[in-house]
């Protein structure tokens, strides 16, 4: 089973969510996207639905390297409503595991005050709900074990980023390359 994991929800931002898989996918990352809905078959905000590879009821997190949060209204919300996706992102953010979210994911985290005292970036007109962060002039954001991006024009960089962050900067370019992106 992955160590990597993203979560759907119902009104998910599809272009974030694919993006991310896709990328991490052709860097030979193994990721698996996990519903929180109870269902298999997850809609996006954009009426794009997707398969999700498990439940989160099936799934054995312990040894969890990367939890990836999608944006995307109202699939934030929902996602910030499942008692049991808070309490891993909870404990994972204790063992300094790594977390990343984008556009109005972030604020999933803020409600959790998990970006208390750290630089982060979300979807503007979220930033309210990043409680105790300072907000980053940046589009990609890392502090510790925390990354978090501005939104959906970002999602191939958040991507890239996160291939790097897991598999190095070369792996990075190659698939950045591959993908006819500059990095």
């Amino acid at each position: 089973m992955s160590t990597n994991f993203i979560f759907l929800a119902e009104g998910f931002e599809e272009t974030e969510a694919i993006t991310i898989v896709d990328l991490l996918r052709r860097a030979s990352i193994d990721v698996t996207t996990v519903s929180v809905t109870g269902h298999n078959l997850v809609t996006g905000s954009h009426a794009i639905s997707l398969w999700a590879d498990a439940l989160f009821e099936e799934v054995d997190f312990t040894e969890a390297n990367l939890l990836i949060l999608p944006g995307g209204m109202p699939g934030s919300l929902n996602l910030a409503e499942h008692k049991g996706l808070a309490n891993l992102l909870l404990q994972h953010n204790q063992n300094n595991k790594f977390l990343a979210a984008i556009c109005a994911a972030p604020t999933v985290l803020g409600k959790l005050d998990i970006l208390q005292n750290r630089n982060a970036i979300c979807f503007p007109g979220f930033e309210k709900d990043l409680r105790g962060a300072k907000i980053s002039p940046n589009s990609i954001v890392k502090d510790s074990n925390i990354v978090t991006a501005k939104g959906p024009a970002y999602a191939v960089a958040f991507g890239l980023y996160l291939v790097q962050l897991i598999s190095g900067e070369e792996k990075a370019k190659d698939v950045a390359d591959h993908f006819l992106y500059t990095l």
